[in-house]
C-alpha cells in the first residue's frame, strides 16, 4: 500500500481486515522512499480484492516552519508578547506533511478530525464541533463532525487563541471570521462581505452550500494571499481585516475580490475538482473570473469591471513568451504543480471564460455552468467535461439557429441578424462547436494578432501566433477560433462572428472612418491594423476619445506597445498615440498609459541614460500633471477615483513633481510633529511616507511605526517607502530582517525585494540579495512558488544589457537542474532578451521623439 507522507517519523504501522474478513490486525513494514514523498506500507500477507481493511500508522512530525503544511505561525500582542498558533496549508502537496494519505485531488474522502489542545486554545476544522472531552486537567479533545467527501488539499485545522465575529446568511449558514484576538475590531467588512457573497452563489449556482458554517480566519504568516479550505477558509491579514478609518480603497477592493474568489471555490474547486493539476485553470480560473462576476452585483460601487481588463493584459505579458505553457499543461512532480499556480492558471484562464460569457451570453453561460457543478457534485472533472456541458446547452437553448424561430431574446446571440453582413458566419451557421473552440484556448499556449486590413468595404482579416521577441512567426500550425466583435465610426451596434480559419473576409454595408475591433476587449486577444487603420483610431482618440469604452482606449493603448515589441508599428507612432492622455480621467487608460510608458524609462536608469531617462518622466508628468493637479488630498470620491488618486499622487511624489512633494512633506511633518497621531487620509498616505522616507531621520521614524501594533494596517505601505530609500545600507537591512522574518514577516519578503529591486538606487541590491540567499529563499518559499517566481521576475525584469543577462544565465546554470530549469529562469531570461532588443531597436527614436514633441 503506497502513501504519501513527507517528513513525517513513522513508528509502525498496522493493516486489519474488516469485520468478516481474516484475523486481527497485523504489523505492516514500513519504508520509505523520500525522494517520491512516499511510504509503502508492506503487509504481512496478500491484500485481497473487494475485501475492505482499516490502517492504522502511529507517527510523529514537528510544526513545518515554513509556510506548508501543519506549521507554525507567531504574533505580538498589543502588550508586545509573543504567542503562538499553529494552522494548516496543504494545497497542492503538503497534506502529506500533516498525515499520510493518498495526497491526490482524484481520492476523496470523508474526514474525521480530533484534536487535542491546551484549554486555553480554541480548535478549527472544517466541520463544526460536535463536542469536547477532558482528557486531564491541561488537556482537552475536540472532535468535529465527519467532513463531506472532499480532496486532501481542502483538509484544515487551526489551533490559536483567536477571537470571532458571526452571522447567518439568509439560507442559514453560519458565518464566522477569526483573528488574532486584538484585531477583532477590523473583521466586521470581511464579514458583510462574506455574507453577502455566499449567498449571491448559491442563488446563482442553485446548489446549496453543502456545509452548516463558513469560517474565515486571518493568519498572521500566510504565504499566498488565501486558500479555499472547504468550510475554513485562511487569508493572510492584509487580505482579510480592515478598518474604515484607516484601510484605503484599494484594500477593500481587493479584500472583497479575495473573499470572493475563496468562497467561488467552495463550488469550483471543492465540489467539483480538477482530476490532476494539470488542469488547475478550471479551479483557479473559474475563481478568478467568478470575483468579477459576483462583486459587479453585491458590491456595485466597487465598480470591479474596470479592473478585469489589468488581468487579462498581465496574462498576455508571460503568455507572449516562448516559455508560456497551455491553460492545461501535463504536469508531474510538486515543484512542477506549484508552477502551475501563475498568472496562466488565474488570469488567462478567467480572460478566456469572459471571453466564452460574451460570446455565448451570460444566460447561456450560467446554464452551463450550473448543469456541470451539478453533474458532477462531490468528483472530479477533466478540461473537456465542461465544454461538453456548455455545448449540451447550447444545443438546448439555440436548436436550430439559422431559423427564424431560434430567437433568445434580449442577448445579441442566437437570433438572425437581418443588418449583419452577408457571408456565412456563426450568425448563419450551424451551433457552433464549444469544445474545438475552446481547445484552441486551452491546449495552446500563446494567444492570435488579428491583423485588419480595410479596402473600402472589404475587411480582410488574418491571424497569426503573436511571441515577442521572435522576428519569424512560430509554427504555422497554430489557429484558434476567434469570437470577433467589432464596431465602426458608423455604428456602435456590436457586430460579431467567429473567425476558425487563418484568413477571412467580410463586407461592411458601408464604407467608414475607423473599425475597432475586440470591443471591451471581451476578446482575448490582440488586434493590428494595417494600412492607415490605425491613424484613424489615433485620430478618434485625439479629436473625441469618449466616443469609445474606455476598457476599448485602454485596450488601444496595450496593443499599440505590443505591435512595437513585434516591429509591426513604430514606437513613435505609439507615442503620437499616448499624446491623447493629457485629456483622459478613466482609471483603466490611465493606468494602462503609466503600465507602458514607465518600464520604459525604468529600462533607461539601468543603462545609465539619466537624460533620456528623466526626459521621458518629464513627459509623463506633463500628460498627467491637470489630473494630478485636479486630485483632492483626503479621501473623498467613488473607489475607482480614490485608487486613481493614490496611483496618480504617488506618482507624481517619486517623479519628484514639487507641487506633490511639498505637499507630502508638509502631511509627513505635522505627521511626525504629533508622534503619528495625526490621521493621515488613507489614499494619500502612501506618497506621504514615501516623500518622508527620503531622509534618514524620516526612515526611521517609519520605522518605529512599522514595529507598532497599532501600524499593522499600514505595515504595507510603510515597507513600500522603507524600500524606495537611496541608502544602501538600509535596503539591505530591510532585505535581511525579511529573511529572518522577526521585525518583517518572511511572507513580505518577495514584495520588498520586488520593490527594492524597482527602486533605481536598490536594483543591483536586490540581484546580489538573491544570488547570496537563494538556497534561504527555497527553504522558505519552496522550489515553483510563486513567490520564487515573483522574486525572479522583480529583480530581473527591467535589465537590457547583454552583461545583465550573462550574469543572470551564469547564476542560474551554476544551480542544480531543478533550479535552472524553472519556468520562472525561463521567463526571465526571455524578458532580459526581449529587452536588448527593444532598448537597441527603439532608443535612438525615442530620444529624438521626446526632443521634438513638447506638451
Amino acid at each position: 500500500l503506497v502513501l504519501h507522507s513527507k517528513r513525517l517519523r513513522i513508528a509502525q504501522a498496522a493493516i486489519e481486515a474488516a469485520a468478516g474478513g481474516a484475523g486481527a490486525a497485523r504489523q505492516a513494514q514500513v519504508l520509505e522512499h523520500e525522494p517520491l514523498e512516499q511510504v509503502a506500507l508492506l503487509a504481512a500477507e496478500p491484500l485481497r480484492a473487494g475485501q475492505r481493511y482499516t490502517v492504522s500508522v502511529h507517527y510523529t512530525a514537528n510544526l513545518s516552519e515554513a509556510f506548508q503544511g501543519f506549521y507554525k505561525s507567531t504574533y505580538r500582542t498589543q502588550d508586545g508578547e509573543r504567542r503562538v498558533l499553529a494552522s494548516t496549508h496543504f494545497e497542492p502537496t503538503a497534506a502529506r506533511m500533516a498525515f499520510p494519505c493518498f495526497d491526490e485531488p482524484a481520492f476523496k474522502a470523508r474526514f474525521s478530525i480530533k484534536i487535542r489542545r491546551e484549554p486555553k486554545h480554541l480548535a478549527l476544522s472544517n466541520m463544526p464541533l460536535v463536542k469536547t472531552v477532558n482528557i486531564s486537567s491541561s488537556l482537552v479533545e475536540d472532535h468535529f463532525d465527519t467532513s463531506v467527501k472532499m480532496s486532501t488539499y481542502l483538509v484544515a485545522f487551526i489551533v490559536s487563541d483567536f477571537k470571532s465575529v458571526s452571522k447567518i446568511t439568509s439560507h442559514g449558514i453560519k458565518i464566522s471570521v477569526y483573528t488574532v484576538p486584538d484585531k477583532i475590531h477590523q473583521a466586521d467588512y470581511a464579514l458583510d462581505a462574506a455574507v453577502k457573497l455566499l449567498d449571491f452563489y448559491e442563488d446563482y449556482f442553485s446548489i446549496p452550500y453543502p456545509l452548516p458554517k463558513q469560517d474565515l480566519a486571518a493568519i498572521p504568516d500566510f504565504e499566498s494571499g488565501a486558500m479555499e479550505n472547504w468550510g475554513l477558509t485562511t487569508y493572510r491579514e492584509s487580505a482579510l481585516l480592515y478598518d474604515p478609518a484607516k484601510s484605503s480603497a484599494y484594500s477593500k477592493l481587493s479584500i472583497t475580490m479575495i473573499i470572493a474568489h475563496e468562497l467561488a471555490h467552495q463550488w469550483f474547486g471543492n465540489l467539483v475538482t480538477m482530476e490532476w493539476w494539470n488542469d488547475l485553470w478550471l479551479n483557479e480560473g473559474f475563481a478568478k473570473f467568478m470575483e468579477f462576476v459576483s462583486v459587479s452585483v453585491t458590491h456595485p460601487e466597487l465598480r470591479v469591471e474596470d479592473y478585469f481588463l489589468g488581468k487579462c493584459f498581465d496574462a498576455m505579458e508571460v503568455d507572449a513568451l516562448n516559455s508560456s505553457h497551455p491553460m492545461s499543461t501535463p504536469v508531474e512532480d510538486p515543484t512542477e504543480i506549484l508552477e502551475m499556480f501563475d498568472n496562466v492558471s488565474y488570469e488567462k484562464g478567467s480572460c478566456v471564460l469572459n471571453m466564452l460569457r460574451d460570446y455565448m451570453t451570460a444566460d447561456v453561460f450560467k446554464a452551463g455552468l450550473k448543469q456541470y457543478l451539478q453533474k458532477y457534485s462531490y468528483q472530479n472533472a477533466k478540461n473537456e467535461d465542461l465544454w461538453n456541458n456548455e455545448q449540451d446547452i447550447f444545443f438546448q437553448i439555440c436548436p436550430t439557429v439559422g431559423t427564424d424561430e431560434s430567437i433568445l431574446q434580449g442577448d445579441n446571440f442566437c437570433r438572425r441578424n437581418q443588418e449583419s453582413f452577408s457571408n456565412a458566419h456563426w450568425t448563419k451557421r450551424e451551433t457552433p462547436d464549444v469544445k474545438a473552440m475552446m481547445n484552441t484556448w486551452t491546449l495552446q499556449k500563446g494567444f492570435p494578432l488579428v491583423t485588419v486590413t480595410v479596402r473600402g468595404k472589404n475587411v480582410h482579416l488574418q491571424q497569426e501566433y503573436y511571441r515577442k521577441g521572435v522576428d519569424s512567426p512560430l509554427s504555422t500550425e497554430y489557429l484558434w477560433h476567434i469570437p470577433l466583435t467589432y464596431i465602426t465610426s458608423k455604428s456602435d451596434i456590436v457586430q460579431r462572428f467567429l473567425m476558425t480559419t487563418k484568413t477571412d473576409v467580410f463586407i461592411l454595408p458601408e464604407e467608414v472612418e475607423w473599425i475597432k475591433f475586440n470591443v471591451g476587449m471581451n476578446g482575448y486577444y490582440i488586434v493590428h491594423y494595417e494600412d492607415d487603420g490605425w491613424d484613424g483610431l489615433i485620430n478618434l482618440l485625439k479629436e473625441n476619445h469618449t466616443m469609445i469604452s474606455s476598457n476599448d482606449r485602454a485596450s488601444l493603448i496595450n496593443s499599440v506597445f505590443q505591435l512595437v515589441r513585434i516591429k509591426k508599428m513604430s514606437i513613435s507612432k505609439a507615442f503620437d498615440l499616448t499624446l491623447y492622455l493629457k485629456h483622459e480621467t478613466e482609471i483603466m487608460p490611465v493606468f494602462q498609459g503609466m503600465q507602458e510608458l514607465i518600464p520604459i524609462y525604468k529600462l533607461m536608469e539601468r543603462r545609465d541614460m539619466a537624460d533620456t531617462a528623466n526626459h521621458l518622466k518629464e513627459y509623463i508628468v506633463n500628460l498627467f500633471k491637470d489630473l494630478i493637479d485636479k486630485q483632492s488630498w483626503d479621501d473623498d470620491g467613488s473607489v475607482p477615483e480614490r485608487m486613481l488618486k493614490h496611483s496618480l499622487l504617488l506618482f507624481a511624489c517619486l517623479r519628484n513633481y514639487q507641487p506633490c512633494v511639498n505637499k507630502a512633506q508638509e502631511y509627513f511633518v505635522k505627521w511626525q510633529k504629533s508622534n503619528a497621531t495625526l490621521s493621515l487620509p488613507a489614499d494619500v498616505k502612501t506618497a506621504v511616507y514615501v516623500v518622508g522616507a527620503q531622509t534618514l531621520e524620516g526612515w526611521d521614524f517609519l520605522l518605529s511605526k512599522y514595529r507598532l501594533h497599532s501600524f499593522n494596517l499600514e505595515k504595507n505601505q510603510i515597507a513600500l517607502a522603507l524600500s524606495l530609500s537611496r541608502n544602501n545600507d538600509k535596503l539591505h537591512w530591510l532585505m535581511d530582517q525579511g529573511l529572518r522574518g522577526d521585525i518583517i514577516k518572511t511572507q513580505d519578503l518577495p514584495y520588498i525585494i520586488g520593490s527594492v529591486a524597482r527602486n533605481p538606487s536598490g536594483y543591483h541590491l536586490a540581484w546580489t540579495f538573491l544570488k547570496n540567499k537563494w538556497e534561504e529563499l527555497v527553504e522558505k518559499f519552496e522550489l515553483g512558488s510563486q513567490s520564487l517566481a515573483t522574486i525572479v521576475s522583480e529583480v530581473t525584469n527591467q535589465y537590457s544589457m547583454r552583461s545583465q543577462l550573462l550574469e543572470v544565465q551564469e547564476f542560474f546554470n551554476s544551480l542544480d537542474e531543478k533550479s535552472s530549469q524553472l519556468r520562472c529562469v525561463q521567463q526571465a531570461l526571455e524578458t532580459i532578451e526581449d529587452n536588448i532588443r527593444w532598448m537597441d531597436r527603439n532608443f535612438d527614436e525615442i530620444k529624438t521623439w521626446l526632443q521634438n514633441k513638447r506638451l
